[in-house]
């Protein structure tokens, strides 16, 4: 049995995706792995409710746990507190309560540089990031303070660095790191933790990415030292297992999963 049976995290962007050679090709999903080998149930969301039923499927059928996928898409134009608010709902309807949130989805129109961004485009990039990790840390927050859980929330190096053509994405990002300071600061008299993880992981959208941005993928992403990017479970996914797990819940900071190894900074 897993550690965190009977514990409930939701996972905003947990849709399946694989690399070309079959591994896990999310941040997003490699988590949900992760957290279902130790037990937990899980609440996947994402815009693509195909990838989110065969998430469903295969970590149901794997490790025995019970998986709600929930089709939500926080964007410009939506009525989104009350998108993110149907979701918590379903998932305390059906699981009775909320240990974990980690808010991972992120869209953005890597590439482009700044003066030549739209406004389309950097909403795209604020709403699915930025506003999303806020309405879902309000929405979960009285479920949280219940169960002294967990927040785990990602930011980027491209913030931290200021990578070319990502100025929509680092901003998102930017302000996300912001929030979770402010969060961990007002949250913790609440027994709630929260941590964020800048992942250099390789993904399917990574490898996408690079087909599609040659130049830009050049210029703003290398080989860390270690000579291997993060896997997005056995590394970034087993990270956000071990902040939510008992023995870690002191720990109220940020987690920086950057040029292949982690560093905890508390």
């Amino acid at each position: 049995m897993g550690h965190l049976n009977g514990k409930t995290v939701i996972i905003t962007g947990g849709g399946k995706a694989t690399l070309k050679d079959g591994r896990c090709g999310s941040i997003g999903y490699g988590i949900a792995t992760a957290f279902a080998k130790e037990g937990a149930n899980l609440v996947l969301t994402g815009r693509n409710l195909q990838k989110l039923l065969d998430a469903k499927e295969e970590l149901e059928r794997l490790y025995g746990v019970k998986v709600l996928p929930v089709q939500a898409d926080v964007s410009a134009g939506a009525d989104n507190e009350k998108v993110v608010q149907e979701v918590v709902l379903k998932a305390v309807e059906t699981f009775g309560g909320i240990d974990v949130l980690i808010n991972n989805a992120q869209a953005s129109a890597s590439g482009v540089t700044l003066a030549d961004h739209t406004t389309e485009q950097f909403d795209l990039a604020l709403y699915s990031g930025l506003y999303a990790t806020f309405y879902y840390m309000k929405a979960c927050y009285p479920h949280l303070a219940k169960t002294k859980g967990s927040v785990i929330n990602f930011a980027s190096g491209a913030g931290l660095s200021g990578n070319f053509g990502q100025s929509a994405y680092a901003a998102a990002k930017e302000g996300i790191r912001g929030m979770s300071r402010v969060a961990a600061n007002e949250w913790g008299k609440d027994g709630i933790n929260v941590n964020v993880i800048c992942p250099l992981a390789w993904t399917a959208q990574l490898e996408n990415w690079a087909n599609a941005y040659p130049e830009a993928f050049k210029a703003n992403v290398h080989m860390p030292p270690m000579g291997h990017f993060g896997d997005v479970e056995l590394e970034i996914g087993r990270a956000c297992v071990a902040l939510t797990s008992p023995d870690l819940k002191y720990m109220t900071g940020e987690t920086l999963t950057l040029e292949g190894g982690l560093g905890l900074r508390p």
